[in-house]
């Protein structure tokens, strides 16, 4: 308005006739078209400032509990965080500290008390695609004596990428003295079936598994470690006890083979079992009690069928000399995890084994006999219609996990 004053004052008291007006007025017509562009520019440009860094900013800020409703008795179900990417891997630094992998290549630390992320430096280029990217992570069984911390992650290699096994610690700025302890054998250009998830025994040993790599023959092959779980020392050097440690043509890490894709694998110190799950292919999904220098059977052995049609993989579902899932899932469930209960807040799933399902979105439990063998299975969750990726107990007994839309929740008695 100031501005529209002033020419039409300048027209009337100079006297400059009505061309004159004409121009001047055109000439002012194009200032106040030049100042309010710039104006709109810089307020576009101000909008633009603070909507990137609201988006940089949110991964950092603190946020709100959010109470779930699902029609599971006597617990509660409760948001803790959201917008997260994918959340691969979860592990419990101290009671109040989670901290979680994320597919694309990143790790954080979550704050439970206050609910929120900070991201962490340090971490290594991975190969985030398909199936492949940031994996699991887990402290080491003498974590509060040296800080170690484990992880898996896809590590590029020209155009390929080979499952990895490495550890790090933590400082107040993030991840230091980064040691990749064993880059497998499997490295191959297909963008599946990486695996992975670790596990400790209590006589200072660490498992891993990788799946087939798109390769399905060669988890028949011990040659590599494409389809095997391994089992290394804590500091990566093999254990002299590994099966097949000094066997012509075979790798000294393999601990069991003959794996499709393992995606839960936990070490039970109550009974000294080691458990996997793993994907079938279309239908046949498996839990298996991992025995030493033991051969799964993939992919001459099957409970599932090919993608293509309604054909059975491989020679038939079972062989001598081959070992016998203790569970099959048909249809596949699609599991992202598993864990073993051994908290005392749920004392009515004491000693029960959870995966997370993928393709069909809820918790399943297991319920193990003395013997370890699967005598009943509960699927619960259903109604939040989300894929279960991570799973992890926490200190006070109650269960965490992780979704593929962004989510963390966790699991507590209703009182």
């Amino acid at each position: 308005m100031g501005d529209s004053s002033f020419c039409i004052e300048t027209r009337h008291h100079n006297g400059i006739g009505f061309h004159g007006a004409f121009i001047a007025l055109v000439l002012c017509g194009q200032l106040l078209y030049c100042k309010a562009m710039f104006a709109l520019i810089r307020c576009l440009s101000c909008g633009l400032i603070l909507l990137l860094a609201n988006v940089i900013a949110a991964p950092l800020a603190a946020q709100q509990l959010l109470e779930i409703e699902q029609d599971y008795p006597g617990i509660r179900v409760q948001q803790l965080a959201t917008g997260l990417g994918i959340p691969w891997g979860m592990t419990f630094l101290s009671p109040n500290q989670l901290l979680f992998t994320q597919r694309d290549g990143s790790v954080h630390l979550f704050d439970i008390n206050n609910l929120s992320t900070v991201s962490l430096d340090g971490v290594p280029e991975v190969v985030a695609e398909g199936q492949g990217g940031m994996l699991d992570v887990a402290i080491g069984p003498n974590y509060a004596d040296t800080g170690w911390i484990y992880f898996t992650y896809s590590k590029p290699s020209k155009s390929e990428a080979a499952t990895t096994l490495a550890r790090a610690r933590l400082n107040q700025h993030g991840l230091i003295d980064w040691q990749d302890l064993l880059v497998t054998d499997t490295a191959t250009g297909a963008r599946r079936h990486f695996g992975s998830r670790i596990a400790f025994d209590h006589e200072g040993h660490v498992f891993f598994g990788v799946g087939d790599r798109g390769e399905r023959d060669m988890a028949q092959d011990l040659s590599n470690h494409i389809g095997t779980i391994m089992r290394l020392n804590l500091d990566g050097s093999v254990p002299t006890d590994n099966p097949f440690v000094g066997i012509a043509n075979t790798r000294d890490e393999i601990w069991s083979y003959g794996h499709r894709n393992p995606q839960g694998l936990l070490y039970d110190r109550v009974s000294n079992r080691l458990w996997s799950i793993e994907h079938g292919p279309r239908g046949g999904d498996e839990i298996n009690l991992i025995i030493k220098g033991r051969n799964y059977g993939w992919p001459v052995i099957s409970h599932g069928k090919e993608y293509w049609g309604p054909v059975a993989v491989g020679e038939g579902s079972s062989k001598a000399g081959m070992e016998q899932p203790r569970k099959v899932y048909i249809p596949s469930i699609a599991p992202g995890s598993l864990i073993i209960y051994r908290g005392n807040a749920f004392p009515q799933w004491q000693g029960d084994l959870f995966a997370g399902a993928l393709k069909l979105e809820h918790l399943n439990r297991i319920k193990l006999s003395d013997s370890g063998e699967v005598t009943a299975e509960e699927r619960m969750l259903e109604d939040l219609d989300e894929r279960i990726r991570a799973l992890a107990q926490g200190p006070e007994g109650w269960i965490y996990f992780s979704t593929d839309s962004g989510r963390i929740l966790r699991i507590r008695p209703r009182q």
